[in-house]
């Protein structure tokens, strides 16, 4: 297979590459610091690096990139700066994926292109009953003014959910959303769910950012577990932090 990954300098973007590469996929990459890759996976020859900022490219080069990719990764995240959360793009996540899925609807590819978005346990599944407190709602709330990340993780799921729905001809989709992230060497035991087993702002469990890697790639590259989860937005938690 073929897979474009975008974020892919970033923590938990690097990690996927690695697994992805493990597969022996063919890996497309979107980076601006292609010097943040490690070592191992620049020299590796199933990558191709492509440097550039994703929101830069024109609409015939994303064409163009993702013209021969069966799937398309996202673990693009504001930086935790003032710049990175208050500056602009403040919706890259939310016109990155809308643009990405442009270019693969115009491409009509003949088999649909699985798309899995890196998103969050604050967000909500709206299509399912998914209970929260009156306290967590007000906290949301809040986060929604005062973040401009969080909305732009909120939007760009809603567009796979609202946008791409469940029956999209070209588009398949997954919102994988990790709970508080932490960094592991390796790739431990992990938990999946339909929803929160558990309050992200009052209750958060922890979740290894290679966890989150590795569960991505499987999503990939296993059929099974992609028609298993996909349409959805599965919840994942490291099970020893759970």
């Amino acid at each position: 297979m073929t897979i474009l990954v975008v974020g892919a300098s970033g923590a938990t973007g690097s990690k996927l590459v690695e697994q992805l590469l493990m597969l022996n996929h063919r890996v497309k990459i979107i980076v601006r610091s292609p010097e943040k890759l490690p070592d191992a996976c620049k020299t590796n020859d199933n990558l191709q690096i492509i440097t550039a900022s994703v929101l830069d490219l024109t609409d015939d080069e994303i064409r163009e990139i993702v013209k021969d990719c069966d799937a398309v990764a996202s673990c693009l995240g504001h930086n935790l700066s003032w710049k990175g959360i208050y500056g602009q793009p403040r919706k890259l996540v939310t016109d990155a994926t809308r643009r990405l899925c442009d270019a693969i609807k115009y491409n009509k590819p003949q088999r649909a292109v699985k798309f899995v978005l890196m998103n969050t346990t604050g967000n909500r599944n709206r299509d399912l009953d998914e209970p929260i407190s009156f306290a967590q709602k007000c906290v949301i709330g809040l986060l929604r003014l005062l973040l401009p990340p969080h909305v732009d993780n909120e939007k760009a799921a809603d567009y796979l959910r609202i946008e791409i729905g469940q029956d999209n001809p070209y588009v398949e989709w997954t919102a994988v959303r990790p709970d508080g992230l932490i960094n592991e060497e390796v790739v431990t035991d992990y938990k999946i769910y339909p929803s929160p087993t558990r309050s992200a702002i009052f209750n958060a469990g922890k979740v290894s950012r290679i966890n989150v890697a590795h569960f991505m790639a499987r999503l990939i590259h296993d059929a099974d577990l992609w028609a298993k989860w996909k349409g959805q937005m599965p919840v994942i938690y490291s099970a020893a932090a759970h």
